[in-house]
């Protein structure tokens, strides 16, 4: 939308990356319709949380994608209130589209940019989200604010960091936008965690056993990190 004198507002979706892949919508959708295989961190995710939970618990999945971790929660009959956000419209929609017939009302999804997150759930599950932004404090103290009991992420986590921004060369034809290809160190990312009142453990991921993975030309360090809140802190 022109706003005015050539100003328009929709720059965050013409620079958001995921709105660009058609090959990535696809699979996003199939993945709804739970027709390809079940990632694997999306179940090691969900075998992480399942010790944690108690029934009717909310479970908040950020940067859901189309929702697909539902799937991983409803086929181990995990007994918890599920909710997805994603900053990106197209993949939200393909949730909103799919999951109802999985028992999923359309509602439980919603277009949400992390800036914008604010309330309390029990547990937030956050998987190969921040390794892909500029950096990790500010979204994940909003993750560690909301969570009443427990913050699981999987990112790229490694004994030091190191900070890309390079070209996704894996989008449309004919687009040339950047994307955020991080790696935090180990002990910075779980003193930050440690700092806002949690006890934090590191699991080793399923799908790379400590070995780095490549993804679009770049190493990941996948790294599970499970956030337990203590007991004598209390939501602020």
């Amino acid at each position: 939308m022109e706003i005015t004198g050539g100003i328009r507002d929709d720059g965050f979706s013409q620079h958001n990356i995921w709105e660009h892949s058609e090959t990535l919508r696809t699979l996003y959708r199939l993945r709804a319709r739970d027709q390809v295989e079940e990632m694997t961190c999306a179940a090691q995710g969900a075998e992480l949380l399942a010790p944690l939970v108690q029934p009717g618990d909310i479970v908040l999945d950020v940067g859901c994608g189309s929702g697909y971790f539902f799937h991983s929660l409803r086929k181990r009959f995990i007994p918890v209130e599920y909710y997805g956000i994603d900053a990106t419209r197209c993949l939200i929609e393909i949730g909103q589209s799919e999951l109802p017939r999985f028992g999923l009302s359309e509602d439980r999804l919603a277009i949400l940019r992390l800036e914008d997150l604010s309330g309390e759930v029990d547990h937030v599950v956050c998987i190969n989200v921040l390794s892909n932004i500029d950096n990790f404090h500010k979204p994940l103290e909003r993750l560690l604010k909301i969570a009443r009991r427990s913050v699981i992420i999987r990112e790229s986590i490694s004994d030091s960091a190191s900070y890309l921004y390079v070209r996704d060369r894996f989008l449309d034809a004919g687009l040339d936008l950047g994307v955020y290809v991080n790696t935090y160190a180990r002990e910075e990312i779980r003193e930050f965690i440690a700092s806002r009142g949690f006890g934090v453990r590191e699991e080793v991921d399923r799908r790379c056993g400590g070995n780095p993975e490549m993804v679009i030309g770049f190493p990941h360090h996948w790294t599970f990190l499970v956030a337990i809140r203590n007991q004598a802190t209390t939501l602020k």
